[in-house]
Parts: C-alpha cells; structure tokens; sequence
C-alpha cells in the first residue's frame, strides 16, 4: 500500500511537471510574441519617422533652392531699381539744366530786347 501511494503520488508529480513545463513553454512563446509584436509596433514608428525626416530632409533642400533663387532675383530688381532711381536723377539734373539755360536765354532775350528798344528810341 506504501508503494502504491508513493507511485501513485510520483506519477502525480510527473505529470503536475509535465503540465508546467507546457504552460512555462506556453508562457515563453506568448512573451516571444508578445516582445516581437511590441518590437513591430516601434519598428513601424521608427520606419514612419525615418520617412518622415527624409521627406522633411528633401523640403528643406528645395526652400533653400528657392529662398536661393528669391534672393538673387531680389538682388536684380534692387539693381533695377537702382539703375531706374539713377536714371530719374539724371532726368532730373538735365530738366534742371534746361531750366537754367531757359531762364539764362530769356534774360539774354530781355536783354537784347531792352537794348533794342533802348537804340530805337535813341535813333
């Protein structure tokens, strides 16, 4: 009787260890899965951010091509403007000189004319 209850009590332990070693392999490949599907999920995080960068990395290179582009057509028409404000200037240096020879050539005019009267009458 002794003999049948410590086989009894055996066979009740082999198969209790039996029974958690299928549940510790159970539990390890549910970790495993678990760890792979947590690995995944901040895989495609990082594969999201990398494209991101990448797309921000290419923008930023096309906005300096063109604030590149902006400053140099900025710089023509400061030029242009320049040349235009240089050219009224002189426009206005020659309406100025004008002004001073019309005014010289009527009182040369005046003068004349008063001299001419001025010999009339003396004749």
């Amino acid at each position: 009787m002794l003999s049948s209850l410590v086989k009894d009590h055996l066979n009740k332990q082999a198969i209790r260890k039996e029974q958690q070693e299928l549940k510790r392999k159970e539990a390890v490949a549910a970790a495993n899965n678990l760890t792979q599907a947590l690995v995944d999920h901040l895989n495609v995080g990082v594969a999201q951010a990398y494209l991101n960068q990448k797309r921000l990395d290419a923008e930023a290179k096309q906005l300096h091509h063109s604030a590149t582009n902006f400053a140099k057509q900025t710089q023509q028409w400061v030029s242009l403007v320049e040349s235009f404000n240089s050219a009224l200037k002189e426009i206005g240096d020659a309406e100025n000189w004008a002004r001073s020879i019309e005014k010289d050539m009527r009182m040369i005019t005046s003068a004349l004319e008063y001299s001419y009267k001025v010999t009339q009458e003396t004749q």
